[in-house]
């Protein structure tokens, strides 16, 4: 099973290369799928590439959601 985890864009170049804070780690990413994506937008991060841009609230919901179902696991 694979998991796309969303992630804000914290720099994006002309070339379709950047990076994303990712639960709290800086990863570079690719863009290239996602050309109308600025920095400051959140999108749905996959295998390295940006697949979507998402609403920042949908996207936070989606983070708090992974941190709950971690939490449980522990449990």
């Amino acid at each position: 099973m694979c998991l796309a985890v969303p992630a804000e864009i914290t720099l994006l170049d002309d070339s379709g290369q950047g990076t994303v804070n990712y639960m709290g780690s800086e990863v570079k990413a690719n863009f290239s799928l996602v050309p109308q994506a600025r920095p400051g937008d959140w999108v749905i991060i996959h295998a390295g590439f940006a697949i979507s841009v998402m609403d920042e609230n949908e996207a936070r919901e989606t983070l708090l959601l992974f941190k709950e179902m971690a939490d449980a696991s522990r449990r």
